[in-house]
């Protein structure tokens, strides 16, 4: 059975949303009666004798009340719509800066590598990175509708005041979010807070308008019926801040367990993580210049905005708590370890997210916390625990498996990150040329990349005639004194470095405008053609591509499919094109495609292979499948395995192939390794 980890998660996630949901119209509900109590309350005259309920019934209650919901709508409208811009949006909003890919800053390269090494080995295009320059507290998020189009925002307090290991730490904190679909949930919640926050910031503009309105007899009865207005509605609208925050609790704290969780697995560091909540502990993470800071509490590594009631309101669980749940003692272990070079009175602080030392240090976590949290970390470490014993290298040729390794389901690596596929990404990093690396982070080398991948194993003179056939819109037009520099090391390296190369470009390539993008798509289907055949590994290039940088690439699929008979001609499809490619005879592929099939198709339905699957019968096919709900892709994926690893093998183009299928239906899935 496939480990439900990831793809749990997804599920969880949507319906987070729905729950989301509900918190909100509830909110709206007690803030609407909380109003129209307000109007009742101020418009009952002793003449009149309606109790509360027949008032808010009658037109006196039902305008207001049509009112107040459509404001609180409206407000959050208009931030969904501000916010459909998807990460980068989010991060303008802050007022973080992008990174330049090539930047020469040391913090910031950092950061880089560490992104990059993560994104590698969880098999997820390389995120746009954000700086928050004037923020020297510690503290960081991603934000996005996919991971596609993901961007992590780091304070400068993080990148200068954290060592390698403890960043590693929030860095796989944040790529967590990223992979049990997070970020989405989270961007929307700042869209829907927005109308439940707007009745606040209108009373307060209110009183700030009456305070500075020129001053007369009649005036003052105008600046009066403001001033109770304004103050009615600042009122009701910190209503509206306590059910935020609440919301903001409910759907956040449980998520931020898990979130560390995950990071202990992905880097194999409980230290990292640790240290970097201790070191908030000491230092805050507070964000000081922005206005939205209290919007971003729910999506930040620790508490971003100082509130009362913490304990009840807070986003995050104690600082305290968090560290003894990653390992119990932890805490204790950090401090002993500052005793000696740290004030006493800072060291009270510590742990306990700048809460105040009344809150003090709660000491060793109650033994039943410290085995729920084993179990948890457990559940994610089992699946890659099995792949951990043994020596692996990256598949840079065919990958001979182990009956125990071919025994494991593609689709437990899907969402995970585990030591050998991180030790592949950073030893991938440092073997890439200085040159080779530099290109990527630009425009021009980015797109020159996309050309060598398809070009770069024929000969110089094919190379030359492929190009010859292509259109040259400027940025666009092919480039021998670029393609000269990439086609070597894509040679030198071999194949094991196509699509890392691809994932570390992507930054550069979100940078095309909408129209570049469609023609850079064009451009690359012309040169996959010129041959008229198609590869596996063009193909995938293709998808990829398209799969982001597509107009529509920043949206995230909705799930349209609840069971497999409604997605039977896509499943068809696919599954012959990876029997014929994990095969090497009609024989075989039909054998193949027959199991694969058969958890899928009734007793009734014929199973007979398609003879041909064209691309955009595959790209309509995938994009059925991706509209699947996610509990129903493990059992795509491990079907689509089984055809490639049925001869105890997996060849480099079918492992590409596996990337596509699983890229494709929204699973990132980290570099496959081979038995020593």
């Amino acid at each position: 059975m496939a480990h439900p980890g990831f793809f749990q998660h997804q599920a969880n996630a949507r319906r987070n949303t729905l729950w989301l949901v509900l918190l909100f119209a509830s909110a709206v509900v007690l803030i609407t009666l909380s109003v129209c109590l307000v109007g009742y309350l101020v418009t009952r005259s002793e003449s009149s004798h309606l109790s509360f309920p027949d008032w808010l019934l009658s037109s006196h209650g039902l305008i207001p009340a049509v009112a107040v919901v459509l404001l609180i709508g409206v407000g959050s409208l208009v931030r969904w719509i501000d916010l459909a811009g998807g990460g980068s949006r989010v991060a303008r909003m802050v007022g973080a800066r992008a990174v330049d890919p090539a930047t020469t800053d040391r913090d910031e390269r950092k950061l880089r590598n560490i992104v990059e090494e993560m994104a590698i080995a969880s098999g997820v295009p390389v995120p746009d990175l954000y700086i928050m320059d004037r923020e020297t507290g510690i503290n960081a998020f991603v934000a996005g509708y996919t991971p596609g189009e993901a961007v992590m925002v780091v304070t400068h307090g993080a990148i200068t005041q954290l060592t390698r290991d403890e960043l590693q730490g929030v860095v796989g904190h944040e790529f967590s979010h990223i992979l049990n679909g997070d970020m989405r949930l989270n961007v929307r919640l700042i869209a829907l807070l927005a109308g439940i926050l707007m009745l606040g910031q209108i009373g307060g503009f209110l009183l700030q308008s009456s305070a500075h309105s020129p001053r007369s007899s009649r005036n003052n009865r105008n600046q009066g019926a403001l001033i109770l207005i304004g103050l009615a509605l600042l009122v009701i609208g910190y209503v509206g801040v306590f059910f935020g925050r609440l919301i903001q609790a409910a759907v956040s704290r449980q998520r931020e367990v898990l979130a560390d969780a995950s990071s202990v697995q992905f880097t194999r560091n409980p230290e990292g993580i640790g240290s970097a909540l201790f070191k908030i502990g000491l230092k805050g993470g507070y964000l000081d210049t922005t206005s939205h800071a209290s919007d971003m509490n729910h999506m930040c590594f620790g508490e971003s905005a100082r509130m009362k009631f913490s304990s009840l309101l807070a986003s995050h669980p104690p600082i305290e708590e968090r560290i003894n749940r990653i390992q119990p003692g932890l805490g204790a272990r950090l401090r002993s370890r500052l005793r000696d070079t740290t004030p006493a009175a800072d060291l009270r602080g510590a742990g306990n997210g700048g809460r105040g030392a009344n809150d003090g240090m709660k000491g060793s976590m109650k033994g039943s916390d410290a085995a729920r949290v084993k179990d948890l970390v457990a559940e994610f470490t089992a699946p890659v625990a099995r792949r951990a014993r043994q020596h692996t290298s990256p598949i840079a040729a065919p990958v001979e498996l182990t009956a125990a390794s071919a025994a494991v389901p593609f689709s437990t690596t899907v969402g995970t990150v585990n030591r050998q596929s991180e030790a592949f990404a950073a030893s991938l990093l440092k073997r890439l040329p200085a040159t080779f690396r530099d290109l990527l982070y630009t425009r021009a080398g980015a797109v020159q990349l996309c050309y060598a991948l398809l070009i770069h194993e024929l000969a110089p003179a094919k190379q030359d005639s492929r190009l010859w056939t292509m259109a040259e819109p400027p940025l666009l037009a092919p480039r021998r004194d670029l393609l000269d520099k990439l086609i070597p090391a894509l040679n030198q390296l071999g194949p094991a470095v196509r699509l890392p190369a691809l994932e570390l470009a992507m930054p550069a390539l979100r940078k095309l405008d909408p129209e570049e993008s469609s023609q850079l798509l064009a451009q690359v289907q012309r040169l996959a053609r010129a041959d008229q055949r198609m590869s596996l590994f063009e193909l995938a290039v293709i998808s990829f591509l398209q799969q982001h940088l597509a107009l529509d690439a920043p949206r995230a699929s909705a799930v349209r499919h609840q069971s497999y008979r409604t997605v039977m001609p896509a499943l068809e499809l696919l599954f012959s094109l990876m029997a014929r490619a994990g095969s090497h005879s009609p024989e075989l592929a039909d054998t193949l495609y027959g199991e694969a099939m058969a958890g899928f198709a009734s007793g009734s339905h014929p199973l007979q292979m398609p003879r041909k699957v064209t691309l955009p019968q595959l790209q309509r096919a995938l994009a059925d499948l991706r509209a699947l709900s996610p509990l129903l892709k493990p059992a795509v994926i491990d079907a689509c395995g089984h055809c490639v690893l049925h001869d105890g093998k997996v060849e480099v183009r079918e492992y590409e192939l596996m990337r596509l299928v699983a890229d494709q239906l929204d699973c990132p899935m980290p570099p496959m390794h081979s038995a020593a």
